[in-house]
């Protein structure tokens, strides 16, 4: 057998500065106060990021809406937005960093975000193999749920998920361990306070919102430690909440029932580790009409961020069709971002009006091509929905 001893010194060394790094981490969680009150700020900065490809064309669509919801609360001086360049591809390579300084900077001075598409480098791109910034924009303002709502009214569906955001097998994607040529490793993360929290706000949302089901979805039977500690966690919160019915279904079964007509109706919440949440919400999307037509909100104590669950499709800029983009990812986060600071009314009429021109009228159909509509005119079309809401 090999002698593998200074290769495994040099794992342990890379082991040992992750576990302390991430204990660093569990202390900050556990000291993080209580969630933002938005009722009791005198003005609400929203910062609108474009990212890159399709990414600013969207994002610019969401604003155009957002301008006209909350035309009197911004001349009042109530709402500001402000717009946040710097997330391409080419600035983010530029600075070999996943979030430049100078842009993280001014998200921070922002209180919730709404963000376009980012590009991240896989194999064979000819960029390196910097960080995703989504996992990053996490990371730093600590927005540790994903939720992804999910509703086709004809077939009966109407999904939250839950997706823990900053931990499992994503928590330290890129700092996995090449042992030896032969061996790699990559590490799952779990701690008390991010089971916690993902699993009380999934809670709190169904006690709020009327739903009588949360189902917490794991792996739980293999990967014991980990996923394990995450449904015993979910579960006990879930205790807290006796007028729920909590479950508990293994991922590859539930990717199954979501297809299975008899059974998927009866599902209404879920609560799942980030891996599983990042798959299973882009199957579900795919019910609703795809990801391009779903939204998802990125939730912390104190900054939130709300963006489409697609990448960049920087091959529609590449081949001239970027106007065609479909804005409605966008603007079904844009329904999200108004519910969280405090502007049910206006989610709601948005949220409707979404349903109007998706799955009522079509009077304008994103095709992604010159066989539909742009980008900007199918905005135009929600906006006149509007105005009659």
């Amino acid at each position: 057998m090999a002698n593998y001893e200074n290769q495994i010194k040099n794992a342990v060394e890379k082991y040992e500065a992750l576990l302390r790094s991430q204990l660093q981490r569990v202390e900050k969680i556990n000291a993080a106060g209580d969630a933002v009150d938005y009722s009791k700020m005198n003005k609400i900065v929203i910062g609108i990021c474009g990212g890159d490809g399709i990414g600013p064309i969207i994002t610019d669509a969401s604003k155009k809406v957002l301008e006209y919801l909350l035309s009197d609360d911004v001349k009042s001086g109530k709402i500001e937005f402000k717009v946040i360049d710097g997330l391409t591809i080419e600035n983010r390579v530029k600075h070999m960093q996943a979030i430049p300084d100078e842009v993280m900077e001014e998200l921070y001075k922002c209180d919730v975000i709404l963000k376009g598409p980012t590009t991240t480098p896989r194999a064979g791109d000819p960029w390196p193999n910097i960080e995703s910034a989504n996992v990053a924009m996490r990371k730093k303002l600590d927005l540790f749920a994903n939720v992804r709502p999910v509703k086709v009214p004809d077939k009966g569906i109407d999904w939250t998920f839950f997706r823990e955001n900053t931990e499992g097998s994503y928590a330290v994607g890129s700092q996995g361990v090449n042992v030896t040529d032969d061996l790699a490793l990559d590490f799952c993360v779990t701690t008390t306070e991010g089971c916690n929290r993902i699993a009380r706000l999934a809670y709190e949302y169904a006690r709020k919102n009327g739903k009588n089901r949360v189902s917490i979805v794991t792996k739980a039977n293999i990967i014991k430690t980990t996923d394990g500690k995450f449904l015993r966690l979910c579960e006990e919160v879930g205790k807290e909440y006796p007028e729920i019915e909590t479950d508990n279904w293994f991922i590859d079964i539930m990717t199954a029932k979501l297809v299975d007509e008899k059974r998927r109706t009866a599902f209404q919440v879920f609560i799942l580790p980030n891996l599983y949440g990042d798959i299973i919400t882009d199957e579900a999307a795919e019910f609703q009409g795809g990801v391009g037509t779903a939204g998802s909100a990125n939730i912390g104590k104190k900054y939130a961020m709300f963006e489409a669950i697609h990448g960049s499709a920087p091959r529609m800029i590449t081949e001239g069709r970027g106007k065609y983009a479909d804005p409605c990812s966008m603007l079904r986060a844009t329904v999200m971002l108004l519910s969280h600071i405090g502007y049910q009314a206006e989610s709601d009429r948005l949220a409707r009006a979404l349903d109007i021109c998706m799955f009522e009228e079509k009077k304008l159909v994103v095709t992604g091509r010159d066989t539909g509509a742009t980008c900007e005119e199918f905005t135009a079309y929600v906006n006149e929905t509007l105005k009659k809401i």
